[in-house]
Order: C-alpha cells, then structure tokens, then sequence
C-alpha cells in the first residue's frame, strides 16, 4: 500500500479533522465520544460524497457500497492490505483512518488503529494485539507533554502512533517503540500520512534502545494491573503481564539510564495505593540524582477500577464477567491493594544536590494544555531552593494571575485577598494583608528584599520578623509557578 497516495485520497476528499467535525457537527462529534454514531449518521442524511463515504467507512464503520469507496480511494489496494474487507457489493473497514490535528502546537494528519470497540453498544471481546486510536488518555498525555524544542524523544509504547506526530513537531530525531507488531505496523503508516519521520522499533521497555539516551521520554503504558494470564490473552494495548504496578515502577527506576542531564520521563499511569502511605511507596522509586513531580488526579476504589477494565475488554454482560471480576478481587487482596491513584508523573534528570521530590493529590480542574507547567518547573524547583540572600535579590513577578477578594459585605477592608491562576493547574493562594501587599507589588522590578522592607514599614512591623514568616510563602508560590524569575 502506498501511504502517499493514500494521504492524496483523504486529503482531496477534504477528510480533515476540522472539516469532518464541521460535517457531523456537534451533536455528532458528542455521539461519538458516547461511542453512538447515530447523531453522526443523521447529520450526514443521504449523502453520498466522498467526504461523507469516509466518514461512513472509518469512523462509522458502516458498510458502504463499493462502488462509491472507489470513487474515494484505491478500494482494492486497501483490499489487498487488509484493510478493507468485502460485504456483498459492500466493503467495510478493518481499520479505523482517523483525520487528527491538534491546535496546540500544529500537530495534525491521519491516525490509523483499530476500530473503535463497543461502538453503539456492540460488545465484543478485544483481539490480543488490538491497536487503540485516539483516546482522552493519548490526548490528555499530548496536553501535558512539555513541548520545549529538544534534540531527542522517545516515544515508549507508541501505539497508534500520535504521540510521535506531537513530539515531531518540537524534536529533531524521535525514536517510537512497542512490543505490539501490529501497532508498530499501523503507527508507521500514522507517521507517513501525517509526514513525520520515526524511527519505530519492536521491543519491550527500554529493550529497544539500550544504551541510549534522550531529552525527553513520554509513555502511556499498557499499566493496567490486571490478574497475569497467558501471552495470547493479554491485551497489548493496556497490560504487560507485571505483577501489580511493576511495569511503572520499572519505567521510572530505569528512566535515569535513558535521560541525558537535564532529561525528563514523563507517564500518564496508575500506580497501587496500599496500606503504606502513597506518596511513600512511590519516593521509593526515584532514581538517585532525580526531581520527581507526580500529581494523583483521581482515586479509584477497586470496584470501579475493575469494572471500568472489566467493560474496557468488552466483557460486560458475557457469562464470563463474574467470574473475572472475582480473579481481580483475588488478586488485589493478594497485594494488599485498597485502591488505585490515576495521573501525572514527572522525572527529571537534575543532578542536583537536595533533589525536589513533590508528590500531591491535586483533583481539581486544569486549564489544558499543561505542558508549559511540567516545562517550567525546573526553574520553579531552581528558584525555590534559592539561597535566602539570593532570594531576597532575586525579581520575581506574578504571572496569569487574577486578584479576588474576600470580606464581609458592608466592611471597609477585606478578610482576605486570593491570588488565582488562570492558566495551568489553576491554583490559588489566600493571602493576609502582609502577603498581600508583598506579592502583589512583586512586578519583575524590585527585589523580594526591597519588597518586604516597604510593605514592613508601611505595615508597622518588625521587618526580620516579616520576611522570616513571608519568604516560606514566597518559595512556595515560585514553585507553582504562580511567581517566576525570569531568566
């Protein structure tokens, strides 16, 4: 199959991401998310165009006359490669030809995987090496992935592939691996549409670039702590045979191996929550001479861990469900585990003396992308650990932040004044008077020292005094960001 003729086929069919969701409109790109192609199918009416025949054939999975898939694309080439199958005087789609573009940073072409399971309601089980396409997880790990231009990435467990489409777009050379054949085989024509350039390669972990190292690695690893079963019964796609949270625990051990000085791993996983404090449990696993960042974005009882993974394998309503469902009760018990923490895991290669090690639940809403968080937050930990003299020195000023404030109706002054982000993690800080007047006059012009002699003789208090109980309030708003020093 010629992946340049096909990109043609698609693109003179104007099948592109903004135009398809133009063509089903909201109601059909909502539908869709609900795994229902109705609404999408009732935009399209009786249209018979190409654009409108890809959308039946892909992302519809609907059978479409032959007749006008020729008219669209080379039918008997897509035939002969599998990815086309006959149906009468029909054809359907084997694979899923998705348009894909990314406003954020340009990132855009067609994602090819398998496709989308439990499509308006029709459960079935998930072959072994079935290939995920776009998932709120894949984009969610798009969002937070810092995209400072870099000279090497890797792209560990690519799946379909659109995770190397980003980092193409801020990395010179990007390395994609996967112990999935099938996957590796779909993400190299992902690569090809989209015009990006890959080094794909087969093998497990860090197996395939032993010895290398790089800027930037991201993953969302097959993390799903399911019972161990036999090789041809694993899903690829979401499980690797680990006992418990081995496989992440392992990524992030080893991640120091691959990381060149100033290098970052960044995971979107799950991780067990045991008898033994989390946050302790997961320090374990920093390698020596590492920051570590990493954000519990949900907490998930073990019920409705397994039932979501449970309905994920299409086993929902099977005379098989009850009885998996009480192998991973089993399991669990057996590992002490009481409940699962979902969300964002950062490393990074500092090589500083008193390595920055943060670990907190943080549910709330963000505004994404957040991958300028993750990027600046290196400096935010250099900034923090500023020597006091330094500090004083240094010029810091609140960015993207709003000021609100707080008080009883009919008071003259407010209780309280709250700085909020309105980027980023959206994070807030209720400040008292002193802290008030002190981080809102921190403009990149004065220094902290400057800042806290005014605001002490305005305030009548002992200056020493003030910057003892300040300057801990001042660290912790560099490092989140809600204060930078620029460079």
């Amino acid at each position: 199959m010629d992946p340049q003729a096909l990109r043609r086929s698609l693109a003179s069919a104007d099948y592109t991401a903004d135009a398809v969701v133009a063509r089903i409109g909201a109601a059909g790109q909502e539908g869709l998310g609900r795994n229902s192609t109705v609404p999408a199918d009732v935009a399209l009416g009786e249209a018979a165009d190409a654009q409108a025949t890809l959308i039946r054939l892909f992302i519809l999975q609907q059978p479409v006359p032959r007749a006008q898939v020729d008219e669209a694309l080379d039918a008997a080439e897509l035939e002969a490669a599998g990815w086309l199958t006959a149906d009468g005087d029909h054809v359907r789609a084997v694979v899923d030809v998705r348009p894909y573009g990314s406003p954020d940073d340009g990132a855009s072409g067609w994602v090819v995987a398998d496709p989308t399971p439990g499509l308006d309601h029709a459960m079935a089980p998930i072959r072994p090496d079935y290939v995920l396409g776009v998932s709120p997880a894949s984009t969610t790990l798009a969002q937070l992935t810092m995209r400072d231009p870099v000279h090497s990435a890797l792209d560990l467990g690519t799946g379909c592939g659109v995770q190397s489409l980003h980092l193409s777009q801020h990395a010179e050379r990007v390395v994609a691996t996967d112990v999935n054949e099938r996957a590796l085989e779909l993400a190299r024509v992902s690569a090809a549409l989209g015009g990006v350039k890959v080094d794909f390669r087969s093998g497990s972990l860090y197996e395939p670039v032993a010895g290398e190292r790089f800027d930037l690695i991201v993953s969302n690893p097959p993390f799903v702590m399911s019972p161990p079963s036999d090789e041809a019964d694993t899903l690829a796609y979401r499980e690797a045979n680990f006992e418990g949270d081995r496989l992440v625990e392992t990524l992030v051990r080893d991640a120091v191996d691959h990381l060149n000085p100033g290098g970052s791993l960044q995971l979107l996983t799950n991780w067990a929550v045991t008898d033994q404090p989390w946050e302790q449990r997961l320090a374990e696993w920093i390698p020596e001479g590492c920051d570590a960042w990493v954000i519990e974005r949900e907490r998930l009882d073990v019920y409705a861990y397994i039932e979501m993974w449970l309905a994920d394998a299409g086993l929902n309503g099977s005379p098989t469900w009850r009885g998996a469902y009480d192998d991973w009760l089993a399991y669990f018990e057996r590992l002490g585990i009481r409940s699962i923490g979902m969300g964002w895991v950062l490393i990074t290669r500092s090589e500083r003396e008193e390595p920055n090690l943060r670990f907190e639940s943080w549910p709330h809403a963000v505004a994404q992308p957040v991958g300028e968080v993750f990027a600046r937050h290196k400096a935010a930990v250099d900034a923090y650990q500023l020597p006091t003299a330094e500090l004083l020195a240094s010029r810091p000023r609140l960015v993207d932040v709003e000021q609100e404030t707080i008080g009883r109706p009919g008071a003259e002054d407010p209780e309280h004044v709250v700085f909020r982000q309105r980027v980023g993690l959206l994070r807030a800080i209720k400040a008292d008077t002193a802290l008030a007047a002190a981080l809102g006059a921190l403009d990149g012009d004065l220094t902290v020292g400057q800042v806290l002699t005014a605001v002490a003789q305005v305030l009548e208090l002992d200056a020493s005094e003030l910057a003892a109980a300040l300057l801990p309030e001042i660290r912790a708003a560099l490092l989140d960001q809600m204060l930078v020093l620029d460079k």
